[in-house]
């Protein structure tokens, strides 16, 4: 049993390494300054893939709940995350995104009922700790629009989180079909959203497509299919802090690519996001069931004969 969790841990980490990545291709392969077309093009056709796929449609309440969790996970959440990568310097918004085990905890006090231990907590400020000191630098240039829109996302996302596990998906859905009906209900958003605010795209160069190829294949499609995977198996709390191997995937593309190299303060905060990361993969405690009095036994009536 420990090893099937292990291994779902290793395949749900799989998303946000990929994730990890985004900001070395948006620079790299993508337009500049088209965060809602990014978002569009990386959710729309990602969507349409899986649901190509799966090739099935949510039923009853089911609409109402792919629509809430596509607004959370995606619609509103792709937007404000590249306002904040526009605003704020890496650093800053990979600290931010650290919270999020922290806010799953405490969300899923009231929505799951599970009340997250000591040792959960204290791995929570341990990653935020170690990602800040992973990539934080003195003197980074704080914006207030920036650290409000990444704020939000991490809410957003730690909301839809604790949702997809109180709310599991329909009998008969797969993870392909659950994957697919959020990212069309974010794009349903994103699409509209991009034309009026950005215009229509642009020419767009054989590597720029390569580079949406990438997220929406990768970092989109098979990305949250493993990450809802994670949820459902591992509890929102654990999913949660596999979210830190982000920011270490970040700062390893910059060590090889871009030729950066790592302080000792940099290298403490590297052990101490990995050993987050592995801490918070212990269960949540579920609540013990109430237990009822005992009923007094009457004493048996002798018997004469």
């Amino acid at each position: 049993m420990r090893g099937t969790r292990a291994g779902v841990a290793v395949t749900a980490a799989l998303a946000p390494a990929a994730w990890g990545t985004t900001y070395l291709v948006t620079t790299e392969l993508l337009p500049e300054g088209r965060p809602l077309l990014l978002a569009a093009l990386r959710a729309l056709p990602a969507g349409l893939l899986l649901l190509l796929i799966g090739r099935k449609l949510p039923k009853g309440r089911w609409w109402g709940r792919a629509a809430v969790l596509g607004m959370l996970n995606i619609g509103l959440f792709f937007p404000l995350t590249f306002v904040g990568a526009y605003r704020l310097p890496g650093g800053v918004a990979a600290t931010i995104g650290a919270i999020q085990p922290l806010l799953v905890a405490g969300l899923s006090i009231g929505v799951l009922g599970v009340r997250p231990g000591r040792r959960a907590l204290l791995a929570g400020l341990a990653g935020v700790g170690g990602v800040a000191l992973l990539v934080l630098k003195s003197g980074a240039r704080l914006d207030g629009v920036g650290i409000a829109a990444m704020v939000g996302a991490i809410a957003l996302m730690a909301t839809g989180t604790v949702l997809t596990r109180r709310w599991g998906r329909p009998e008969g859905a797969t993870l392909l079909d659950l994957t697919a009906w959020q990212l069309l209900a974010g794009s349903a958003l994103l699409v509209p959203l991009a034309g009026f605010v950005e215009g229509a795209p642009p020419s767009l160069s054989a590597t720029n497509l390569a580079g949406f190829a990438y997220l929406g294949v990768f970092s989109t499609a098979l990305g949250y299919v493993l990450w809802f995977r994670g949820i459902e198996r591992l509890g929102a709390g654990p999913a949660s802090f596999l979210g830190l191997i982000n920011p270490v995937v970040a700062t390893a593309g910059g060590l090889v690519v871009l030729g950066q190299t790592l302080t000792g303060w940099q290298l403490l905060g590297l052990l101490l996001a990995l050993s987050a990361m592995f801490a918070g993969q212990a269960p949540a405690r579920q609540p013990k069931p109430a237990v009822p009095p005992l009923t007094p036994v009457a004493p048996a009536t002798p018997v004469t004969r």
